[in-house]
Formats: C-alpha cells, structure tokens, sequence
C-alpha cells in the first residue's frame, strides 16, 4: 500500500482505518483460537474499535515521541500470524518501534518484517504449553458496583476458556425480577456504558448467560453455607466484592464452602491479612497463601507512583490529599450516618472525611513508614479522582527531569499497567472513565521546586481499580502468560 503525502490528512486517515480493520479478524482469531493477546505499550487491542486501536496508536507517538502507525504494525501483524504462537501476550507497539530502530541503524542491511518477527519471537514459535495446568473456576461474591465490573473485565478475557471462567455470583436472596434487574443493571451502566456484549437471562436455571458464558447466580446469606461442587464448581477463587467480612477469620467463612480454594477482598481489609498491590508487593503472594486483600482504589492508585519516587529521589515526607469520586456508602440526601459528615448529600456537598489508603501504602512500601500523612474530601462526581501527593524529596530535582522519570516508566517498566502519563493540556476527571491503568500522572500539573514536588494523578477508582483486582486474581490463581519483550 502506498503511503499518502503528509498533506493528505483524508487519504491517511482512510488509509490506516483499512488497515485496522484487516488487523482486526486477525486480532480476534489469535485471541479466540490461540489465546494470544495482543497489545500496544500495554494497552489491549482485542475485541477493540477500530478507531480504539487508531487512538492506541496515537497514544504511542504522543508519549514515546516516536512515529508507531498502523502502516508499521499491520505488516508485523500478519508476519506474527504466520507463527505457530499459543497462549502468550504480545506487545505489538514494541514490536513496532522495534523492527523501526534496527531499519534506522542497519539501513540497507536491516532485516525484512518476516526476518525480524520470526527472530524476536522464535522463544515462542511452536510452544503449546499452558499457562495453568486446570482451568481456574471464579465466582463473584456480591454483584455492586465493583462485582458488575470485575465480570465484565472476566468476561472480556475468557478466550478459549482453558485459563480461567466466570462461572457463578452469589448475592442475598433477592424478591420478584431480581435475576431481570440484576441483568439491566450489568447490561447499562450511566458511568461505564452498555455491556460490550450479548446477555440472556435464563430463569429457569437462575443463569446469566453473557456472550455464551453461562454465569450460575446463587442466592445466599453467608459464605460458608453455600456448596459450589453442586454448580459443578471446583477449587474456585472467590472475589469477596462485598466488604461485609474484611479479617481473616470473617474472610475465612468462604473456605468452609465445598469446591472454594481461595478468597481475594475488593476492599482493605483489617489485622494479618497480606495487603498487596499488583505491581509492587505481589512477589509477597506464595502457593500457600488462601486469603489476600487487593486494598483500596486509592492505595492502588498512589502506591506505584510513590514507590518509584523514592527508589528515585528518596521521599523525606509528604502528604496525600485525595479528592474521591462519591460513593454508595455516603447519602444521597441530608440523612442519619453513622459516619462523620457522611450524613450530609453526597450530590450537593464536598465532603471532608479521612481514608485509609496511606496506611495501607506503606504495608505494601514499608520504607515509607512514618513518613506520609493522608485525607480525602468526597465530591459531588460518580467516577474518578485525584491524588495530590504533596512531597519533600532527599534529592532536589526539575519539573522536566520529573515528568521525564515517569513517563519514561510509564512506558518501558514493568510498572506500564500501573502508571500511565498524559500531556493532555485540557484534561478533567471525566477523560479518564475507563482507563485500565491504576493511576495516571497530569505532567502538565506537576509543581517542583528543589526537593519539594506536588504531583497530580488521575485513577478512575472504579475500573482502573478492577483492572488492578483483575492482575491479582492471575497472579492468585498462577497464571503465567510466555510475553514479548521478555521482563528484564
């Protein structure tokens, strides 16, 4: 295909949106047959728009200030297609900006898009083993606002279903039209959007069937009084979604369930339990563990940032000001809490209230005990917030070399699912629903002066913290995925 000139904005344009939409079958044959995913600088392109994937795209030559279009990865696509590859994550943004900086040092001498594919990924060419020897089983424990959006993103990753499936949500016993109800509230969301999908409500077998996974609802009270073997459920990993029973002991009910195995908390839970964020503490996760909590959203969201800041420049002290989205356990209206303040109408007020999440930080970066002080003020939004670190470093530093830090990490650590970055100069709360990463840094917002900086960080508290939830329940279940590029 003939490139067009650089004035021809139309003829470009159309250009690649035709590629994308002959890489896109393609995409979907990998994932759906061959359970290999594909991505661009960590961001999946599976099951994905066309105009999604042109974005994923521009995203790359924004922030890694290097050109990566789909004139470069359509070719390096159908190169990878041509590969006996199974069960392995691709990213295709690296592979791309790859294959362009051996053209640009060898020149004539470079090698061909085969040469170059065939070479990157020969570890994984022919190899068939799985990344779990069974197929982990998952039920959902409470169906909110964090249990509807973990079944989508379950959902959304069933593949060939030989790794992991959906297959049951436990709620309390519900009256006339619950399963009708249950199902409009997954299908429609006024924060999310519609259900990228299919659902049937089957009555008979009390099943939500949600593109052709069938998801058993069962109805109970307790943890402990349900047998899941009966569903023909077995060693399954329970997503406590609830925040009913936060300790050990509470959390433990689960296990006395016939065909449970293991329990993870969507909530921060209280005494021993291992407080662990995807990405910075989950080397804390050994085969024995039966019980962990994946913290809160905030915790999720600050903790990699801060993390990466002290290994850096060392963090004095410093203070975390959190301005959360509202939530289900604040009134809408003026009424009786048993909170402070929380009484007071979620929609009309700010909210000043305390929060637990620099607590929860330094369990999972204890080189940060004592040295960090946090509150939080709830506003009048359904979805997303700011984290304001306001920080003294042991080594002074520049906005420029700031920001360069973290996108540079955002981009090429391991740490790229954890911290995104934008230089969008316009950007608001409302341009980060959806996001899938736990925190993104506003560089354009980031104040330095000498060893004292105030960062600004975007999360989207609701998905991008179901994202993190989501890496956790692979890591609990030991799922290892063969990857391109390989982890230093």
């Amino acid at each position: 295909m003939v490139r067009p000139s650089v004035d021809d904005y139309f003829g470009d344009w159309k250009q690649r949106e035709a590629l994308v939409q002959e890489m896109i079958p393609v995409i979907g044959r990998l994932f759906g047959q061959r359970n290999v995913g594909l991505f661009i600088y960590g961001r999946s392109i599976h099951n994905r728009s066309v105009t999604f994937i042109m974005k994923a795209h521009r995203f790359v030559r924004q922030i890694e200030r290097n050109e990566l279009s789909e004139f470069e990865t359509h070719p390096l696509l159908m190169a990878l297609a041509k590969l006996d590859l199974w069960h392995a994550q691709i990213d295709l943004g690296k592979l791309g900006i790859g294959f362009m900086a051996q053209l640009e040092e060898k020149g004539d001498a470079a090698l061909s898009v085969d040469e170059f594919v065939r070479g990157e990924l020969q570890y994984l060419d022919g190899v068939k083993e799985k990344p779990v020897e069974k197929c982990q089983d998952v039920v959902l424990y409470g169906f909110g606002r964090i249990g509807r959006l973990m079944a989508r993103l379950l959902i959304e990753r069933t593949s060939t279903a030989e790794v992991m499936r959906l297959r049951a949500i436990v709620v309390r016993p519900g009256g006339e039209g619950d399963l009708q109800k249950r199902a409009n509230l997954f299908s429609n969301d006024s924060v999310h959007g519609a259900f990228q999908g299919t659902l049937r409500v089957d009555e008979e077998n009390n099943s939500l069937i949600a593109n052709g996974n069938v998801l058993k609802v069962i109805y109970a009270n307790s943890p402990d009084e349900i047998d899941y073997t009966q569903y023909g459920i077995d060693d399954a990993l329970i997503i406590d979604n609830t925040g009913i029973w936060r300790d050990k002991e509470a959390l433990s009910l689960h296990l006395k369930s016939k065909g449970t195995a293991k329990v993870i908390l969507t909530a921060p839970g209280k005494g021993d339990i291992k407080n662990i964020v995807y990405g910075i503490n989950d080397n804390l996760i050994t085969p024995e563990d039966t019980i962990v909590t994946a913290a809160s959203c905030t915790t999720n969201a600050i903790a990699p940032v801060l993390k990466v800041i002290n290994d850096k420049f060392g963090i004095e002290h410093g203070h975390v000001e959190t301005v959360h989205a509202y939530t289900n356990d604040q009134n809408l209206i003026d009424n009786y809490h048993k909170g402070d303040r929380r009484g007071r109408s979620a929609a009309l007020n700010m909210v000043l209230t305390e929060t637990g999440a620099v607590k929860a930080v330094v369990k999972a970066i204890p080189e940060l005990v004592g040295k960090l002080t946090g509150n939080a003020i709830r506003v009048p939004i359904p979805n997303v917030s700011m984290a304001i670190m306001n920080l003294t470093l042991e080594k002074a530093t520049t906005k420029d070399e700031l920001n360069e830090f973290l996108r540079d990490i955002a981009l090429h650590s391991k740490l790229q699912n954890q911290i995104s970055y934008t230089e969008a100069p316009d950007a608001v709360s409302s341009d980060f629903v959806g996001t899938r990463e736990a925190g993104i840094v506003d560089s354009n917002a980031t104040i330095v002066n000498g060893n004292h900086c105030v960062l600004y960080l975007w999360y989207d508290n609701e998905f991008g913290y179901c994202c993190q939830v989501g890496r956790l329940v692979y890591k609990m279940a030991g799922i290892t995925y063969q990857q391109y590029p390989l982890e230093d």
